[in-house]
């Protein structure tokens, strides 16, 4: 087991010691979510790529760690990461961000090519039955089914469904909530994904055609889906829109919403003057992904929508 002494405050291997320490994670450890170090280089390399890094040296066997789910849950926790000095690939992508759209039209099929095109019974085993890919609601669930259903139980009673409404899902994913709207509360319901595979999936798991499914960019609301809708909602896909598209993706989805309607907008957030952008999600999970702030989307929402919840 690694012991940090306090001695030689800028040796690699002292510094990331430092930081595990505020995750109660220890080099070496005998616990089955502190790391077992491999490569000795692993420091330096952490300290120089971030988060890209560490990935890609457990990828190399540079490290491993037993219970590496814990180990994650605890580091990011302990807000680690953004402890880390800013690495090269993190100092890269935050420019790009800044000074580039990396989701116009054209480069907005990348994630849904490089990453939701992935075989879908990887998808399966890993989201179980609902196929819902974003957070659960587990107030009072004990399994992962049972929050990913709370969840769109309580997203349909935020949106207040009634029989007969039409209902449009942004980036529906493989269909889930879409198929529990129509099932559930007798709305009509059409769902639109940049993903061939999620498209195809959704498709073949609604025999009865409840769901009107359509491979479909937000940008192309107004052209190919005019509505109006009575509700819209989209649900871990806002992440992949990108602030310099904020404005345009509230003006398209506000013209095919009725005027009295309600629009539920789920996303994970970042903090104001952060992008969000980790090498790491960028080239292994969801490339050219950003996290929206509050401030930013305020800005985009201004004259077209009331926040209310």
């Amino acid at each position: 087991m690694y012991q940090c002494t306090g001695e030689d405050d800028m040796n690699p291997e002292t510094m990331i010691c430092g930081l595990l320490d505020k995750a109660d994670i220890v080099l070496n450890g005998n616990r089955a979510w502190d790391i077992q170090v491999h490569n000795p280089a692993l420091y330096s390399r952490v300290l120089r790529f971030g988060t890209l890094g560490l990935g890609e040296s457990y990828m190399e066997g540079w490290w491993d760690c037993e219970a590496l789910d814990e180990m994650i849950c605890r580091a990011l926790r302990a807000g680690l990461e953004s402890r880390l000095p800013s690495s090269i690939p993190e100092v890269i992508m935050t420019a790009a961000h800044a000074l580039c759209n990396l989701q116009t039209r054209s480069r907005a099929g990348i994630v849904a090519r490089r990453h939701y095109d992935l075989d879908n019974a990887l998808f399966e085993e890993m989201l179980g039955a609902t196929m819902n890919y974003s957070c659960g609601y587990w107030k009072d669930a004990a399994t992962l089914d049972e929050a990913q259903n709370a969840k769109m139980e309580l997203i349909c009673r935020k949106l207040k469904l009634a029989g007969g409404e039409s209902v449009l899902d942004i980036g529906c994913g493989w269909g889930g909530l879409a198929m529990y709207m129509a099932r559930n509360y007798n709305v009509n319901v059409t769902g639109i994904t940049l993903s061939k595979e999620q498209l195809a999936w959704a498709r073949s798991h609604d025999p009865d055609g409840l769901v009107s499914w359509e491979l479909l960019d937000y940008r192309s609301l107004g052209e190919s889906l005019r509505g109006p809708y009575d509700k819209l909602v989209s649900v871990g896909m806002f992440e992949h829109v990108g602030r310099k598209n904020y404005a345009a993706f509230m003006r398209h989805t506000h013209d095919v919403l009725k005027k009295e309607g309600l629009f539920l907008l789920h996303s994970i957030g970042g903090a104001a003057g952060r992008t969000g952008a980790d090498p790491w999600m960028n080239r292994y999970i969801f490339p050219n992904g950003a996290l929206p702030s509050l401030s930013s989307l305020a800005n985009a929402l201004d004259r077209r929508y009331i926040m209310e919840d």
